[in-house]
């Protein structure tokens, strides 16, 4: 199989823990079997949808939700259905929009589902960082959100109990440990933040799912996957979950040295779509980032998603009217050679 090249190698206690810690109530329905576009012959494009949003007091409900319909996502594909959000939840700093994926997105992004009829919509994260997930939960604004709006939490870090082989096999990892919780919904969303990245050059909605991966059994931060190859990890995590939607919160993103220490970078758009390969294809050209030049992005629009070879439809705005060049540090390998 084709290796894609990897970088380098390795406050207060909240008052709303028990709630946003609350079991899920219901019958375990077990993941669906829908998602088919890692299987996909090639021969079809994916489709990807870029909505505008200026700041973070846009109606990210109607625009998530006008996204969902665009890609052919009505209440029949999702009514009935429990939905699993999984945001991008690094530090817990609320003033520094750049680093998480932002409390009204995520909170946009339920509402979106219940509107169309979503038997429940929960919110799970497992920060590779910080071991204490609910103070980041906390710091970072998104459990008042969660609270107001009664949508349970799940702390991904501290659960195990679902086994599947590698998939992918980039990796010599033979199985991989989920949360079990993942094996209880229905719809798994990559609800995902736009940033550059130190050592896969771009973080977005297939290294989002590292959030995924239990620090239990993996570490801090989540090491293992540092010392088997970062990016061939990207890839055996992606192919071996599946997820059904990807989200990235563009609004403002991170340059230079994300996926922590970088500015902000107002790039004003939310990306969507039903195949992460092609949403991380679109998001790296709106960053002005050739994706072919990041060696996971490259695989996967070839062995993830081939379709992705065949061209994108692209619905809402098009990429040329939002472009705008996220910041590249020299002295970063990763960011060497990756401008469009």
């Amino acid at each position: 199989m084709t290796q894609p090249t990897d970088q380098h190698r390795p406050k207060r206690r909240i008052s709303r823990r028990r709630f946003l810690q609350g079991s899920l109530i219901g019958t375990v329905a077990g993941v669906s079997g829908g998602l088919v576009w890692q299987l996909r012959s090639g021969k079809q494009k994916p489709a990807t949808f870029i909505g505008r949003a200026s700041d973070y007091r846009a109606d990210f409900a109607q625009l998530i939700g006008a996204g969902l319909q665009e890609l052919g996502w009505g209440p029949a594909q999702i009514r009935q259905k429990r939905v699993l959000l999984k945001p991008n939840l690094v530090e817990p700093h609320a003033q520094a929009e750049q680093i998480n994926t932002h409390p009204q997105v995520v909170r946009g992004a339920a509402e979106a589902f219940l509107r169309m009829g979503a038997r429940q919509v929960l919110v799970a994260e497992g920060p590779g960082h910080r071991r204490d997930t609910l103070l980041v939960l906390e710091e970072s604004g998104l459990a008042e959100a969660l609270a107001e709006d009664r949508i349970p939490f799940s702390d991904l870090n501290s659960q195990a109990g679902w086994i599947l082989p590698n998939r992918g096999a980039w990796t010599e990892i033979p199985a991989f440990h989920f949360p079990a919780i993942l094996n209880q919904v229905d719809l798994i969303v990559s609800l995902a933040k736009m940033k550059t990245h130190h050592w896969a050059g771009v973080t977005l909605s297939m290294k989002n799912l590292f959030g995924v991966m239990p620090g239990m059994i993996y570490g801090w931060p989540k090491n293992v996957f540092h010392q088997v190859g970062l990016q061939a990890s990207i890839l055996d995590i992606t192919a071996t979950l599946r997820p059904h939607f990807a989200i990235v919160d563009g609004v403002i993103g991170m340059e230079g040295d994300g996926p922590i220490m970088g500015p902000a970078k107002a790039a004003g758009v939310v990306v969507m779509g039903r195949s992460l390969p092609a949403v991380d294809t679109v998001c790296a050209r709106i960053m002005g980032i050739d994706p072919t030049q990041i060696p996971y992005l490259d695989v996967a629009a070839r062995r993830l998603d081939p379709r992705v070879k065949n061209g994108i439809w692209q619905r809402g705005e098009s990429i040329a009217t939002v472009q705008t060049d996220f910041q590249l540090l020299p002295h970063i390998r990763a960011h060497q050679g990756i401008r469009l």
